[in-house]
């Protein structure tokens, strides 16, 4: 078994990413995938890089930056679609301390996306999509771009798990002309928004393909009470219906 575990959407909320590490330590993980967005929306964003920077003892596949990344450390909040959403972007830029931004701008990769290979398996890590690797989502009936070179896309930034195959036409008579392509998105760990307040991540056994979408309760009150009114209280109430 070769058992890697995804992680998306973390947000600023060490109460959930330190449950989803309790569980992840009843399995043989071999590495991890970091999809972007560690940061913002919850009030840990500094306690979640330096859980990850000094607690977290996996190995880590690959680290890209989310859209929250980007906007903060480049200072460019034109893409968010709501006023509360800059508000919340730039109190996180005001309380980010020196070392997770350097944390930030080193260990993550600042294109939103990369290609790497698990076990002759062909993959792409992705924020967002191939149209846009920061702001747009892949969903299954619109993946948003050609993925057809890949055998495994990983995807966050929707806050939806998902997992579902996509057949491309390939010149390959053995497969009957077709070249399968899996999609696994992990939910969200810190701000899920598929009506499950818990957090959420997945797990693949690369051998066998098989995959494991995970939901951990966590302490959503203990949470919910770090807001002080900072950023608007939609962060906070959205932890509880998972909205």
């Amino acid at each position: 078994m070769s058992l890697y575990a995804v992680l998306s959407d973390i947000h600023g909320n060490l109460y959930a990413l330190e449950k989803i590490y309790k569980d992840m330590k009843s399995f043989e993980i071999r590495g991890v995938i970091l999809l972007g967005d560690l940061i913002d929306y919850g009030m840990q964003s500094n306690e979640v890089v330096n859980f990850l920077e000094n607690r977290f003892d996996y190995k880590i596949v690959c680290s890209i930056w989310g859209n929250h990344e980007r906007a903060i450390m480049t200072s460019d909040f034109t893409n968010f679609s709501s006023s509360r959403g800059i508000d919340s972007a730039r109190y996180t830029a005001s309380i980010l301390n020196e070392k997770t931004k350097r944390y930030l701008d080193t260990s993550l990769r600042h294109e939103g996306v990369f290609e790497f290979f698990l076990n002759e398996k062909s993959c792409l890590a992705v924020h967002g999509s191939l149209e846009n690797s920061y702001w747009k989502s892949i969903f299954p009936d619109d993946v948003c771009g050609d993925y057809s070179k890949y055998d495994i896309v990983f995807s966050g930034h929707s806050h939806y798990s998902h997992v579902f195959t996509k057949f491309y036409d390939s010149d390959n008579i053995k497969m009957r002309n077709k070249h399968a392509v899996k999609f696994i998105n992990p939910g969200s760990v810190g701000q899920p928004r598929n009506h499950h307040s818990q957090a959420q991540y997945a797990l693949i056994d690369i051998d066998t393909l098989s995959v494991s979408l995970r939901s951990i309760s966590y302490e959503v009150d203990k949470a919910m009470s770090l807001y002080r009114g900072d950023i608007d209280n939609f962060y906070r109430d959205r932890l509880k219906n998972g909205v």
